[in-house]
């Protein structure tokens, strides 16, 4: 007898955040929508999330709308299941941290007054603003250990005051390369994808590895998933991500 399998994401760190009760509902949620929709954005999938746990008795249609066009200004765009997953997620987070502050203040009084708040707000609970000192930090450290990497010489020296390196990060190639600077031999260099430009799939391949390894040496890898570093939120979550004080 075929043993159960249940719903699976691409990201471990994605999955171990919901029980399989919690993605089998939201997944044939997200199919039904998709099936009678054609495909999922923004402008519908709000109405699913106004009803999920944690959301339908806090935040409005509107607020829901606002924090999504944050990540998809394009209200057409087509947005993937896990993509979904990891907005309830993060969209979870700051309605905490606005009831925190609520609660701090006296509670639910002047709620409508906080709506502007709640959509400007950082998501504290889940991402890192990454300061210019930080950013520098990191850019000497992958100067220094990697400038005379053969991959990655001719990208090298990054410059701190730009955005370079998080363009660099994307791809995942430097932090797997990080990874064998903390402990040597950790990623057999073979299975890291390293064409002038990759494709979705490579850049997924490698974002897992660089992330399996870094857990594997004994990282702190907290809140952070291969879409992360896809959607070039690498910035925010970098701090979580403690390989570089790990290779310190």
């Amino acid at each position: 007898m075929s043993g159960f399998v249940g719903v699976v994401v691409s990201d471990p760190s994605l999955q171990g955040q919901f029980t399989q009760v919690e993605l089998r509902s939201l997944k044939a949620k997200f199919v039904s929508l998709k099936r009678d929709s054609g495909h999922v954005t923004t402008k519908n999938l709000r109405g699913l999330m106004k009803k999920l746990r944690g959301l339908n008795e806090v935040v409005s249609e509107e607020e829901i709308a606002a924090f999504l066009s944050e990540s998809y200004p394009d209200s057409d765009q087509e947005i993937e299941f896990e993509s979904f997953l990891r907005d309830y997620l993060n969209l979870q987070a700051r309605v905490s941290a606005k009831e925190g502050g609520a609660a701090g203040t006296g509670g639910g009084a002047g709620r409508g007054k906080n709506s502007s708040s709640f959509l400007k707000s950082t998501i504290t609970t889940l991402l890192h603003n990454l300061n210019q000192a930080e950013k520098s930090s990191y850019v000497a450290h992958i100067n220094t250990y990697l400038r005379e990497d053969p991959f990655l010489k001719k990208y090298l020296p990054i410059d701190p005051s730009g955005n370079q390196l998080f363009d660099l990060i994307r791809d995942g190639v430097v932090l797997c390369k990080l990874i064998n600077v903390a402990v040597p031999g950790t990623i057999d260099e073979r299975a890291i994808n390293k064409k002038r430009v990759l494709n979705p799939w490579e850049r997924n391949e490698n974002h897992t590895l660089c992330l399996n390894s870094a857990k594997a040496i004994g990282c702190t890898v907290v809140n952070i998933g291969t879409q992360d570093l896809v959607e070039g939120r690498v910035c925010h979550c970098i701090p979580h991500f403690d390989i570089f004080s790990f290779c310190s």
